[in-house]
C-alpha cells in the first residue's frame, strides 16, 4: 500500500525538473523558501544517505493508506470490535472498558504508573499503549500471549484488571443486547452462534487493527531524508551506534521480543518498582526468566509515559539513560540522551479522529 503522506521534498523538485522551468529559476525558488539561511534539516547528502541506510536495515515505515483503513471501519467486525472497546460490560463491576485503561484520545493509555483495576485494586504492570499494537508478535509485558486476538480473553479474567471470575459471564451480557445479537450476526455471518468470546476478541483485534499511527519518521524511512532535522539524525545515529536497535527494531521499532532488563545492572538501582517483579519467570518458573520482560514498541514513546513495566520513570530523557546504563553498560551523557529524544519524538503519530468517538456517545 502507498502512504498517504505529503509529497516529499524530492518528488516536488523531481516534478518541477519535468516541466520547462530552468535551473536559475529553481535556485532562486530554493533560496527565497530557505529564507537564505541554512535549512536545519541539511546535511552533507553522502552522510544523509549512509544514515537512511543504515537505518533501513532496522526499521520500515508502516504500509498505511489512509483511504484503505478509513473503508475498514465500514467492516461489520471492526465497527463490533468498537463497540466492544468502549464497552465497560465487559468488566465485571460494568464500569471498566478497554478504553478505560486504553484511552484512545491519550494515545492509548492513562499515564497512571499501574494499571487501575477493579474498585480499589492496583495492578502490578504499567499500561502499554493499544496503537500500532498489531505491528508487534507478542502481547502483555511476560509475553502471555502471542495473538492479538487472543490478548482480550486473557485480559479480562486478570484479577487486578477486569476481575471477570469467567467468560461466560461476558458473553452472558452479550447476548442479552439485541444490538450485540444483531451486530455479531452481521460480523459473523453463517455461524449458528455468533455471539462468543472467541469473535469478540477477533472483532477486538479487528478494531485494534486500524490503530495505526503513521509518523514524521516513516516519511524519512520512505526515502524523504529531508523530514528528520540535523538533531533528529543525530538522534538517530546515536540510537544505532549504541546498539539500541539490537533489540527496537521492525515495523513497531520493538515489540517483538522477550529481553532481560538488567543485562549489565539489576534494574531495581534504578527503576525499582512497588513490587519484586520478576518478569516472565513469574509464568514458567524458569529462573532462566528472571526479569524477562517484552521489548515495547517505541512509537509514540514521547506520548507513553511512565516507562517501563512497573512505570517507575517519568521522564523520558531519565529512560533514555537508564536503559544504557542497564541493557547496553554505557553512559549517555546529556547531549546524547537529548538527541537520543529529539529521534524519539519523531515517532509520535497522528492519532486517527474515528478510533476516539465512543460509539456509545458518552462524553468524558
Amino acid at each position: 500500500m502507498v502512504s498517504p503522506y505529503r509529497v516529499s521534498y524530492f518528488q516536488c523538485m523531481n516534478r518541477y525538473l519535468k516541466k520547462p522551468i530552468s535551473i536559475i529559476y529553481i535556485l532562486i525558488f530554493l533560496a527565497c523558501d530557505r529564507g537564505n539561511s541554512p535549512d536545519p534539516r541539511a546535511a552533507k547528502p553522502e552522510e544523509d544517505t549512509l544514515l537512511w541506510r543504515r537505518a533501513s536495515t532496522f526499521f520500515r515505515s508502516i504500509p498505511y493508506d489512509e483511504s484503505v483503513v478509513a473503508r475498514m471501519d465500514e467492516d461489520p467486525k471492526v465497527r463490533l470490535g468498537h463497540y466492544l472497546f468502549y464497552d465497560s460490560r465487559l468488566s465485571a463491576s460494568g464500569t471498566k472498558s478497554c478504553n478505560s485503561c486504553h484511552d484512545l484520545a491519550n494515545y492509548g493509555m492513562n499515564n497512571t504508573k499501574v494499571a487501575e483495576g477493579e474498585g480499589s485494586l492496583q495492578g502490578m504492570r504499567n499500561v502499554p499503549t493499544v496503537f500500532n499494537a498489531a505491528l508487534h508478535n507478542i502481547f502483555f509485558w511476560d509475553a502471555r500471549s502471542h495473538s492479538l486476538e487472543d490478548q482480550p480473553g486473557k485480559m479480562v479474567v486478570q484479577q487486578d484488571e477486569r476481575s471477570v471470575p469467567h467468560l461466560g459471564m461476558i458473553v452472558d451480557r452479550l447476548r442479552s443486547d439485541t444490538m450485540y445479537l444483531r451486530l455479531f450476526s452481521l460480523a459473523f455471518p453463517g455461524q449458528d452462534i455468533p455471539v462468543s468470546y472467541g469473535n469478540a476478541g477477533r472483532a477486538i483485534s479487528a478494531f485494534e487493527r486500524t490503530l495505526l499511527a503513521p509518523s514524521r519518521f516513516d516519511m524519512y524511512m520512505d526515502g524523504d531524508l529531508m523530514a528528520l532535522n540535523a538533531e533528529e539524525k543525530k538522534g538517530l545515529t546515536v540510537f544505532l551506534e549504541a546498539g539500541c536497535g539490537t533489540c527496537h527494531k521492525g515495523l513497531s521499532i520493538g515489540g517483538g521480543k522477550l529481553q532481560k532488563f538488567g543485562i549489565h545492572t539489576d534494574y531495581r538501582t534504578l527503576a525499582s518498582g512497588s513490587t519484586d517483579d520478576r518478569g516472565r519467570m513469574q509464568i514458567t518458573g524458569d529462573s532462566t526468566d528472571l526479569d524477562g520482560f517484552k521489548v515495547p514498541g517505541l512509537r509514540n514513546a514521547a506520548m507513553t509515559h511512565p516507562y517501563f513495566h512497573n512505570g517507575s520513570i517519568v521522564s523520558l530523557d531519565s529512560a533514555v539513560k537508564v536503559m544504557a546504563i542497564t541493557e547496553l553498560n554505557r553512559s549517555f551523557s546529556n547531549e546524547e540522551a537529548a538527541q537520543v529524544v529529539a529521534f524519539l519524538n519523531t515517532l509520535t503519530g497522528d492519532i486517527r479522529q474515528q478510533a476516539k468517538i465512543d460509539p456509545f456517545g458518552k462524553k468524558k
